[in-house]
């Protein structure tokens, strides 16, 4: 494969593609996010687009379903040039979008979200059977009356699929549509798609970090690098070491590839922290129970600590009280019963404030809900959670906030235009930066990394874990909590298991049985 004069190797000839892109481009004051893109998407076929966050994947498919206007280029539709300046004119033309971030409303039920900006007369029972019938044939069931703001995030990715195809589109746009669904969730999922596709002549695109999901479901691969196409080329013709290197611009390593692929591996081993007899945890949390309105599941008698220097990996499968854990270790719930006790100390959870003082620090599961406010700068993001660090007398030092923010956006590589520029127009890698810039810089003796890889490409995911280990290197006590085993594998010294709430298992890494660990994810007893 060539960069230097990328063109598609082994597709099949089409005469006229349902969707031909031609010489896109998009630029965000000095970032250029789409540089002259030709992009073409043919009719029973799945195309995967690769890069890095920020090279330009997801500006593109917003300028092709209308929520961006391009700078330059032109967009045809099976032939015909268009001029798509919002979402209903591209519902007209039958494009429809599965957003990464979600665009739910938290106080409507899951039906009436789906049926939300539809006009004409409404029936309810429509909408529900209809859910009902897209959940059974992909695999994505999910309650219609339930309470939009009660679900997981893994719940909401659900919503957000059926949403999209409820209005049966013909070129469908998937951007990173399984970072919290579960492997057999996926699996199904992509097998509808592939029956959907071939039996009824649909383009797709999948946007994905998972490059074993892209070579598994797609028929044609193009990767995107800092705004340009670089590779274009048939899947059959890919793997997955060529791909990342396309990427990313370089080699990555066999760990970050393998967290990117999806694989698991028990082989792997890494130097096990070892514990003093009678050493003190960093984190404790003795019988507590919690709940938070945005779960069904509450916590229920946790008990669980993780020492200085350790990683501590909590597995489950998406929606079993990860969230209100996380929830609670922020200072946005109270426990019900039960002590958290940080260093030896109690700490009142639920308080605002008192466990990053007391030295917790968290990178939330979903970065847009809880970790940053997009409408703010860089600057003001980084320095959020401890305005004393920029303050005078109470008053923010705009100086001192900028000197900062321009120490912490070098130190961890933050591309964007400088500490003044919207957290809006960073790329979500880049957002992510930002949040762990900011919650590492407070020193802290606990960190909790709450599914800190979604969406996150392969050499996103290489630098954060690369941080993790650093941190713990460092002796910050770390909590992982995923549903993702290979990464939970590939960090963690220990390991603990999550079911509804309870915690059902703990155990040093090295002595891992990957299908016993599967057994207590899905609620048998050990």
């Amino acid at each position: 494969m060539s960069s230097d004069s990328p063109g598609l190797v082994g597709a099949d000839v089409v005469s006229v593609p349902a969707v031909e892109l031609r010489g896109i481009a998009k630029r965000f004051g000095s970032v250029v996010a789409c540089d002259r893109v030709d992009l073409s998407l043919h009719r029973g076929r799945i195309h995967g687009i690769l890069g890095e966050n920020g090279a330009g994947k997801s500006t593109l498919m917003n300028i092709l379903i209308g929520l961006v206007l391009p700078d330059g280029g032109s967009v045809c539709i099976d032939g015909k040039p268009q001029l798509i300046h919002d979402p209903i004119t591209a519902a007209r033309l039958g494009i429809g979008m599965v957003h990464q971030h979600f665009s739910l409303v938290d106080a409507l039920t899951v039906w009436e979200n789906v049926a939300l900006g539809e006009s004409g007369r409404l029936d309810p029972s429509e909408v529900r059977n209809r859910i009902g019938e897209i959940g059974d044939h992909f695999g994505i069931v999910v309650e219609p009356d339930v309470r939009v703001g009660d679900l997981s995030a893994g719940l909401r990715q659900r919503v957000e699929i059926v949403k999209c195809l409820r209005h049966d589109p013909n070129i469908v746009i998937f951007d990173e549509p399984t970072s919290v669904l579960t492997p057999d969730e996926s699996a199904q999922l992509f097998q509808s798609l592939r029956e959907v596709v071939t039996a009824e002549g649909r383009a797709v695109v999948l946007i994905s970090h998972k490059l074993d999901e892209v070579l598994a479901a797609t028929d044609d691969i193009t990767v995107m690098r800092q705004g340009r196409v670089v590779e274009r080329l048939n899947t059959k013709l890919a793997s997955a070491p060529a791909l990342a290197r396309a990427m990313v611009g370089r080699e990555v390593s066999l760990r970050a590839e393998r967290a990117a692929l999806g694989v698991l591996s028990v082989g792997d081993t890494h130097d096990h922290v070892a514990h003093s007899t009678g050493e003190l945890p960093a984190l404790e949390l003795r019988h507590v129970s919690a709940s938070t309105g945005r779960s069904s599941v509450a916590l229920d008698d946790v008990s669980l600590s993780v020492f200085p220097g350790e990683i501590l990996g909590l597995a489950g499968v998406e929606g079993n009280g990860q969230r209100p854990l996380a929830d609670l270790l922020s200072s946005l719930v109270p426990a019900t019963s039960g002590e958290v006790v940080v260093a030896g100390e109690v700490v009142v959870a639920g308080r605002p404030g008192a466990m990053t003082r007391a030295g917790v620090a968290v990178i939330p599961e979903d970065r847009h809900d809880s970790g940053i406010v997009l409408d703010m700068t860089v600057a003001e993001n980084l320095a959020l959670v401890d305005l004393a660090q920029v303050s005078r007398n109470g008053i923010v030092d705009i100086r001192q906030l900028e000197r900062r923010a321009l120490d912490l956006i070098d130190e961890f590589g933050v591309q964007c235009e400088g500490p003044h520029a919207p957290m809006w127009s960073l790329s979500g890698g880049n957002q992510q930066r930002v949040v762990l810039a900011r919650e590492l810089s407070l020193d802290p003796a606990v960190l909790v990394a709450a599914r800190p890889t979604r969406g996150l490409d392969v050499g996103a995911i290489d630098y954060l874990n690369d941080r993790l280990r650093a941190a713990a290197a460092g002796g910050v006590a770390v909590l992982l909590i995923s549903s993702e085993l290979e990464e939970i594998l590939d960090l963690a010294d220990r390991i603990a298991v999550i079911y509804r709430g309870h915690v059902v298992g703990d155990f040093p890494r090295s002595d891992v049985d990957v299908q016993q660990l599967g057994l207590l994810m899905g609620g048998a007893t050990p």
